[in-house]
């Protein structure tokens, strides 16, 4: 057994001394990298294999034993990595190895494996196939014990020299009297170690440029050459940064534009509206009217901006809107009064209708006008009902003036119910006079 060990060390020592003294590769091909692994032991299923009378499959991690390394990996060819890993398991050898009683679980086994890792492709692939073989030995729970691993992996390049490595192995052990064949299977993260540096190239001094100013611009160039400037201008200083040079800024110290030799465009009204944008150059006036007034349309007094009919003239008590007549006020509050429906209903009287029809004409002859329809009742019944009542009576009296022509945008309609009474609900007049249409006009 020692002369097997020993004749697979010097092979593998004798590889690894092959591929290191090859031509050596380009600065590119220098990596080095350390890497963090997430181990995983299988030995029944090796075991299994073995046992011709039980079933050949592989075990579950909950059968695995874990344990986690940490590696260096070296390119020593385009193609080719050496690297050693040194690792940490947990695995009850005592029993599952060595057929030994022990009351011990956690038994640790600590390795150390040189292998060489040939590649499918170049490390500039974003996915790379691997082989990997080499020789392991390690202490297994106070026992020497020597393996030998051969397997594949998977390399996923996500960075620059920064990859995701997944290995499966077989590991044909030495000292059967101290472990066992494995499978082995490892996840493992690997980072760049050190960048390779480059040697500076040492580039000739330019012959000295002057600039006695030291602002950028070469003197034989500079129109100010001892006057600190900027380049854009040639040299020459622009305080106010309006890319117009001091010397030729009728404004040097506020920012301006060339139109107005370097001074800002001018704003003659001081309304904050400059002339080139100010329809009003000469009235102050307001942004939203292009540097205007607000205007009055109506001429009533009252500017556009508060005039809710600009329009039509009105006074200011009524918001710039035509007062409504006394008397149409009073023709529309005698239709409400007269505005009946079926018991517990919300359909309309006939007798109602001709009372609504002088509304319609109304409405019809001044467009301004705006119509709230209102329904109220009494408190008798649910505080519901009657709220939907009231709500279906004075839909019913809008969709009746929509249905003579009447614009809907014009018109409003709102059930209260018995929240605003305007009588004594104890009694059947109060009652009476709160079940009641109520019609508002506004024309604002």
């Amino acid at each position: 057994m020692k002369q097997k060990l020993t004749l697979l060390l010097s092979l593998f020592v004798l590889l690894s001394s092959t591929f290191a003294q090859t031509s050596q590769p380009s600065k590119k091909d220098s990596r080095r990298l350390l890497g963090v692994h997430l181990d995983a032991m299988d030995v029944n299923t090796p075991q299994g294999w073995k046992d011709n009378t039980t079933t050949k499959s592989l075990s579950g991690l909950k059968n695995q034993d874990l344990g986690f390394s940490l590696s260096y990996w070296k390119l020593i060819r385009s193609k080719v990595d050496f690297s050693t890993k040194a690792t940490m398991i947990f695995h009850n050898y005592s029993v599952v190895d060595r057929n030994v009683y022990s009351t011990s679980y956690n038994q640790l086994g600590l390795e150390i494996e040189p292998t060489l890792n040939v590649k499918a492709f170049e490390d500039n692939y974003t996915f790379n196939a691997f082989v990997t073989a080499g020789v392991g030995a390690g202490l297994y729970s106070n026992k020497f014990g020597a393996y030998v691993p051969a397997g594949l992996g998977l390399q996923a390049n996500i960075g620059n020299s920064t990859y995701i490595l997944l290995q499966s192995q077989y590991r044909f052990s030495l000292t059967n009297t101290v472990m066992k064949d494995n499978l082995f299977y490892s996840l493992g993260f690997l980072g760049n170690m050190a960048d390779v540096k480059e040697k500076p190239v040492k580039l000739p001094t330019p012959p000295a440029i002057l600039d006695r100013d030291d602002d950028g611009v070469a003197d034989a160039d500079d129109k100010c050459p001892d006057i600190k400037g900027v380049p854009a201008l040639n040299g020459c200083p622009d305080a106010d940064a309006d890319g117009i040079a001091d010397a030729d800024d009728k404004c040097p110290s506020v920012a301006g534009v060339e139109k107005y030799q370097g001074c800002p465009v001018p704003d003659s009204d001081g309304d904050g509206v400059n002339d080139e944008m100010d329809k009003c150059p000469r009235d102050i006036g307001v942004a939203k009217y292009e540097g205007c007034p607000v205007p009055d349309t109506d001429k009533d007094g009252l500017n556009d901006d508060e005039d809710k009919c600009p329009a039509v003239a009105g006074p200011a008590s009524n918001q710039g809107c035509p007062v409504i007549e006394k008397k149409i006020i009073e023709k529309v509050n005698f239709t409400a009064r007269n505005i009946f429906f079926e018991s517990l209903s919300s359909t309309l009287l006939d007798k109602s209708k001709k009372s609504l029809d002088e509304v319609v004409a109304i409405l019809n002859a001044d467009k301004l006008l705006m119509l709230s329809v209102e329904g109220h009742s009494d408190i008798l019944g649910s505080v519901e009902l009657n709220k939907k009542l009231s709500q279906e009576r004075a839909n019913s009296v809008k969709d009746y003036l929509i249905s003579k022509g009447v614009d809907a945008k014009r018109l409003n309609a709102i059930g209260f119910g018995s929240a605003n009474p305007i009588g004594d609900n104890k009694t059947p007049e109060g009652r009476a006079k709160n079940r009641r249409t109520e019609l508002l006009l506004s024309n604002h």
